[in-house]
């Protein structure tokens, strides 16, 4: 027969059993990673959600519901045949690329260049899904689109984005410093640019006369990005430096135009391509250098999407989708709270 002392010791085991137990179950878990991200771009085919970024062989992501993402690897399992010859400094990160879906495909438009030069070049490559698990998915590379040379060119062949005008036409926003942003019409194959060559100058800041620059000017723009809504198509560009940690000083500013071709024109009135732009978002102090974004609408709902770096996580650069809205003036309107309110996460890899 188990005395009362033998109990009383039995019971006591019992609950300090459960208490570390108990302690265990409550122990903070690591928290989950956020998408480490620059130049997020995005799509999505079926019921998935796909994030295009800077990174080796541009790395990209999938989703369903746009904030639990997992990690699909990179597109290029090795550089562009052409990339080396066009960017001697090409380093194997795939810069800012840019997804449309065209004539039943996928186009993922790309550049590669040196950070600081205009040794630049864009091409595209193709594909008929982007999901990496289906028998039909295979990137084909159509080479280059677009190539700047220094000393002969004074813009920077990066940062494509296309849009598709009125009469279904695409074409070509980029560049970066220098003398700003350029837009050039497509071919019909998306692949080449239109004979005759159309160009225009839709975005620009002030600079030093133009010379021979083998360097970036200080004149502090890039990342074009043309979204089409209502009556209007809306310029997206990034102010200021990115990829600068505490010192980064990417800012979203925006202009629209009725024309594909422009002029954007900012709230004042003034031309993008004088100097003009409204401001859109700017850092605060949780997350600074904010910029290099995409607009889509996904579901009825307007969504802007851009890197920025985290001021707690050392400056880490992370994917924010923000909803986008639009005052009485047919401008668009983000909340920087939202820069705090997502939070993305990174699953685990698949085995």
């Amino acid at each position: 027969m188990i005395s009362s002392l033998s109990r009383t010791l039995v019971a006591l085991c019992g609950f300090v059993l459960m208490l570390h137990v108990h302690a265990q179950q409550i122990q903070p878990s690591q928290p989950i990673p956020q998408v480490s991200v620059h130049d997020p771009v995005m799509a999505k085919e079926g019921d998935t959600y796909y994030v295009f970024s800077t990174g080796p062989g541009i790395t990209f992501y999938s989703s369903s519901n746009m904030k639990d993402w997992q990690l699909e690897g990179r597109v290029f399992a090795d550089a562009p045949t052409w990339a080396r010859a066009v960017a001697p400094e090409f380093n194997d990160h795939i810069w800012a690329p840019d997804i449309q879906f065209h004539h039943g495909q996928y186009y993922l438009y790309y550049s590669v260049s040196g950070f600081g030069k205009n040794a630049s070049g864009i091409g595209v490559t193709t594909n008929k899904t982007l999901n990496p698990r289906s028998p039909n998915y295979h990137w084909e590379d159509q080479g280059m689109v677009l190539q700047s040379v220094p000393g002969r060119d004074e813009w920077n062949a990066i940062d494509p984005n296309i849009i598709t005008d009125s009469k279904g036409a695409g074409w070509m926003a980029f560049g970066s410093f220098w003398s700003g942003i350029k837009l050039v019409k497509l071919n019909d194959n998306w692949t080449q640019l239109a004979q005759p060559q159309e160009w225009r100058s839709i975005a620009q800041r002030e600079q030093p006369a133009l010379g021979v620059n083998q360097s970036a000017p200080p004149a502090e723009i890039e990342a074009p990005f043309i979204f089409k809504k209502g009556g209007y198509y809306y310029l997206f560009v990034s102010w200021g430096l990115c990829c600068r940690g505490a010192d980064s000083t990417y800012h979203l500013m925006v202009g629209r135009s009725t024309e594909v071709s422009g002029p954007y024109l900012d709230k004042a009135g003034k031309d993008l391509a004088k100097g003009g732009g409204s401001l859109l978002l700017k850092g605060t102090p949780a997350w600074t250098g904010v910029g290099h974004n995409s607009a889509y609408q996904f579901d009825g709902k307007d969504y802007l999407v851009l890197h920025g770096y985290e001021t707690a996580d050392k400056y880490l650069q992370k994917l924010k989708i923000m909803e986008m809205s639009w005052d009485a003036e047919g401008w668009p309107v983000v909340n920087p709270q939202d820069l705090d309110r997502y939070q993305s996460r990174l699953l685990p890899a698949k085995k």
